[in-house]
This record gives C-alpha cells, structure tokens and sequence, in this order.
C-alpha cells in the first residue's frame, strides 16, 4: 500500500502539461489552422488517438480471450472425475 501511495504522489508532483507534437507537426497544424482548413489537424489528432488506444485493445483482446479460454478449460474439467490407483 505504501508503494502506491508513494508512486501516485511521484506521479502528482512531476505532473505537468505537455504539448505531444514535434516543431513541424505543430507549426504545420497551426498554420493550417489559421487559413481555416482544420481538416489536418482533426486527422493528424484522430493518429495520435489510434496510436494511443491501439496498445490498450490489443492486451484488452488477448486478456479476454485468456479469461475465456480458462474459464472453458476449467468448465470442462469441472465435470471429469480423477482418476485413483
């Protein structure tokens, strides 16, 4: 418990905002913002979005697919009696 607290008040103190976008993806999309054609920056956005979420579906895939196929093998072992020498 100890450990948790000490790593959740690590996280809140070096909290701190941050702009994820290199020079030239944040001038482009400033520029292209600015001659009213937010178009790029709504699809460079939706990316970054993909990027991110896309690891967390994989291993939320392959979990549920691990509890559903242990759940099986344990249904199907549930009724298998063992067997004694």
């Amino acid at each position: 418990m100890k450990s948790k607290l000490l790593t959740l008040v690590f996280l809140l103190v070096t909290l701190s905002d941050s702009f994820s976008q290199c020079a030239m993806c944040r001038a482009t999309l400033e520029n292209n913002v600015s001659n009213g054609n937010p178009g790029i920056a709504a699809g460079i956005n939706f990316g970054i979005m993909y990027l991110f979420f896309a690891p967390y579906v994989a291993v939320a895939a392959v979990a549920f697919f691990w509890f559903k196929t242990s759940r099986s093998n344990a249904r199907n072992n549930l009724g298998k009696r063992p067997v004694l020498r």
